[in-house]
This record gives C-alpha cells, sequence and structure tokens, in this order.
C-alpha cells in the first residue's frame, strides 16, 4: 500500500511540472521519514548511488559530443555521406540517416544527434524541395541509431546498473544499429519513389576521396574507443575521458574550428545534462531500495513468471510494457526504474544480458519517437522549426523499420551476442 502511494505522489509531482529526479527524492524523502529511518541514511543511499567508477563515463561521453559538434565536424560527416549516398533515389533522406550512422560513433545520444545534425539536415532537404514532414521524420527516426553504436551513454548506464560488461554491450549493439540505419534507408527509398523527391549527381572518385579523408580523423572514434577497451588499454571509463582529448585533439591537428567559447560552452552544457542526470540517478537509488524494501521485484518477477512461460513470451511481454511507458515516460527514467527490476527475472529465464540489455536500448530509443512523450520529437520540431503535431502524424509509419529490427534481435540472439561472443575467443 505505502509503494503505491509513493508512485502515486510521484506522478502528481511530475504532472504540476516538478522535474523528474526531484520528484523522486522528495516522494522518497517523505517514505524515509514516515518509516523512521531517517533523512541522513537517505542522503547516504544518494551518494552511494553515485558513486560508481563506470557512471563518469555519462559526462565524459557528453563533453566529447559537445566537443566533436563544436568543431564543425557534424558539416564533414554529412558532405562525406552526402558523396556516398546522394545519388540514390531520395538522396538527401539516405544522407540523413547515413550521416546519423557516423555521428553516432561520435556521440553516443540520440538528442546529440537529432540536435547536432538536425538542423543542417532539415535545411538541406527544405531547400532540395523536400517536404518537412519526411524531413523532420526520417531525422528524428534517424538519431535513434546513436545509442546503440559504440559509445553509448544508455549502453554505460544499462552497464551501470546491470553489471554488465559495458565493452560487450558496445559491440553487441553494432549490428542492430546498421541493421536499423539499412531498414530506415529502404523506407527511404520506397517513400521517395513514390513522391518523386530528387537526387544529386553521383560524386566522383576524387571527390569522394577528398571528403573521406577530411572526415576520417572522426570516423576512426569509435574504433579507437572499442579497440582500446578490447585490447586492454584503458577501461571504458577511461576511454570516455580519451574520446574527449581524441576529439580535442583532432580539431588541433585537422579542423581547427574550436575555439575556447566553443569549448567553454560544451562544458557548460555537459555540466547542466550531467547535474540532470545524477539528480535522477540518486533519486533512483532511493526509490530502488523502497523497492526492495516493499518486495517490489519479488512481485514484478512473480507477474512476469505468471504471464510468461518461455523466453520468447517474457521478451514479448516486457517489450510491450516498455512501449507503453515509453509513450507516456522518459525512457532515462524507464531505464533506471524499471530495467534494473526485469534484469533478474531476464537472466532467470536465460536471456544472456547483453543481449536482454540490446532488447531494452533499441526499444527505448523506438519510445523516445513515440507521441506524446517522444523526446526526439521535441528537438526536431524545434531545431526544425516543424509543428510538433505535423511531426507527431508523420513519424508514425517511420516506426516500422526499427520495430522490424527489434523482432530480429529478439528471435535470433546472435545479432547482439555474436561480435561479444568472438572477441572472447
Amino acid at each position: 500500500m505505502i509503494l503505491a502511494v509513493v508512485g502515486i505522489l510521484w506522478l502528481l509531482f511530475v504532472l504540476i511540472g516538478v522535474p523528474i529526479g526531484v520528484a523522486m527524492i522528495f516522494v522518497s524523502m517523505g517514505y524515509f521519514y514516515y518509516t523512521g529511518m531517517g533523512i541522513s541514511f537517505a542522503m547516504q543511499r544518494m551518494v552511494d548511488g553515485l558513486n560508481s567508477f563506470p557512471l563518469l563515463a555519462v559526462p565524459l561521453f557528453i563533453l566529447a559530443a559537445g566537443v566533436l559538434n563544436s568543431a564543425g565536424i557534424t558539416n564533414h560527416l554529412f558532405g562525406f555521406a552526402r558523396s556516398l549516398v546522394g545519388h540514390i533515389t531520395g538522396g538527401l533522406g539516405h544522407v540523413n540517416v547515413l550521416a546519423s550512422l557516423f555521428f553516432s560513433g561520435m556521440s553516443g545520444s540520440a538528442l546529440a544527434d537529432a540536435g547536432g545534425l538536425g538542423k543542417m539536415e532539415i535545411e538541406a532537404m527544405r531547400e532540395a524541395g523536400y517536404d518537412d514532414d519526411f524531413s523532420g521524420a526520417v531525422t528524428a527516426a534517424s538519431s535513434m541509431i546513436g545509442p546503440l553504436v559504440p559509445p553509448s551513454i544508455t549502453m554505460v548506464l544499462y552497464g551501470v546498473i546491470a553489471n554488465v560488461s559495458i565493452g560487450k554491450l558496445f559491440l553487441g549493439g553494432i549490428i542492430p544499429g546498421v541493421l536499423c540505419a539499412v531498414a530506415l534507408m529502404v523506407m527511404v527509398w520506397f517513400i521517395a519513389r513514390k513522391r518523386g523527391y530528387p537526387r544529386d549527381v553521383r560524386s566522383t572518385p576524387a571527390q569522394i576521396g577528398t571528403l573521406f579523408i577530411k572526415s576520417l580523423p572522426a570516423l576512426l572514434t569509435p574504433l579507437v574507443i572499442v579497440g582500446g577497451i578490447f585490447s586492454g588499454l584503458f577501461s571504458p571509463t577511461e576511454a570516455a575521458a580519451i574520446t574527449v582529448l581524441y576529439a580535442i585533439l583532432i580539431d588541433l591537428v585537422f579542423y581547427r574550428e574550436l575555439t575556447f567559447r566553443k569549448l567553454w560552452d560544451s562544458i557548460y552544457e555537459t555540466t547542466v545534462t550531467s547535474a540532470s542526470i545524477a539528480t535522477i540517478v540518486a533519486g533512483v537509488a532511493l526509490l530502488s531500495f523502497i523497492m526492495s524494501r516493499e518486495q517490489a521485484p519479488q512481485q514484478i518477477a512473480s507477474f512476469f513468471l505468471s504471464i510468461a512461460d518461455s523466453p520468447i513470451t517474457f521478451l514479448i511481454a516486457v517489450n510491450v510494457m516498455i512501449f507503453f511507458l515509453g509513450c507516456f515516460i522518459e525512457a532515462l527514467v524507464i531505464l533506471l526504474v524499471v530495467v534494473p527490476i526485469l534484469v533478474p527475472v531476464a537472466m532467470g529465464f536465460g536471456i544472456d544480458p547483453v543481449h536482454f540489455g540490446i532488447i531494452t536500448v533499441l526499444n527505448l530509443m523506438i519510445s523516445i519517437l513515440t507521441p506524446p512523450m517522444g523526446m526526439a520529437l521535441f528537438v526536431v520540431a524545434q531545431v526544425g522549426g516543424i509543428p510538433y503535431q505535423r511531426l507527431a502524424r508523420a513519424i508514425l509509419p517511420w516506426l516500422i523499420p526499427p520495430f522490424v529490427v527489434l523482432i530480429l534481435v529478439c528471435a535470433f540472439p546472435i545479432l547482439s551476442t555474436g561480435l561479444p561472443s568472438l572477441m572472447e575467443r
């Protein structure tokens, strides 16, 4: 009963506009005071929740993405992608997806992709005669690739809460991320062919080579991260720090567009974003303790065991639940509050935690595209000057490609566990 009161109070706080993390802390403090455990104990739980070395990777990867974006690297990536696929039917739609795949290897964030590349992509497509609903929808849909390809902030958080190798998660997301890109490009081709969208003149090998050389330092970022982790040179957390240094280094040597002012702005934005995430993590630490004390995980596990009698039925139930929650709750909250309860149940069904992690992250990325609370839709609507209601309607067909990939990953675990298992040999 008391757990239900905590949940209702939290929802009420959120509905009246209190930030999610702050609302978690408020209601949790009330619980600790009511049960007599004391506020000092609650403060200690928050500190323990934030006292995680792998968690340091989150602000560092955010800073690396900010530095890379401020250095004008997005322009080089967009130009290189355009030289490769701009001549295909629906050219700039394909460029949009491929540029997101390239940028995801540096940002690890869907919203960084949508905000960093989004304005440039939508303006280019608008000038070429593409409809705003198509341009906005493909920009939002392609941004979901970011957290699937290393480095991924979402996978770092999953690895921390599920105690799973972050390096294996990084590798496990590569194939699903590429599959999402391919599926979206197929969708672009069909719609562009039907609507008669233009395409670019095919670039010459010399032009492609020139743009490739300009983009190469940025394109090597994921190789530096994954290679360093699996060679034993540094841990995933240390890889985040190396990525920041690498981003600054390649700008100093190659691009020379990063000013002190831009660097300071990136640091400021990283601080604000990291503080927001840290507040939610601290609140989740309190709520997790409360749910554990009230035996909520055992009750949820019993519920899933009652409706699922095999790994497949369990995954179906989990995907339906996450998708439904994702329509109304921010993906980060679902990841930090709901997923820790589901991981032990998944392992009880014999599901590999890496496989379950990739499925979870993919589903959470779909949730950032689903109205009414799809965060990627808000970002794209803002940077592209597209009415949110129009974008919310336009995105619906674009949910089909990632859903197809989600079904494939659920049905064939090797798509997410194949690369990690190869690296163990």
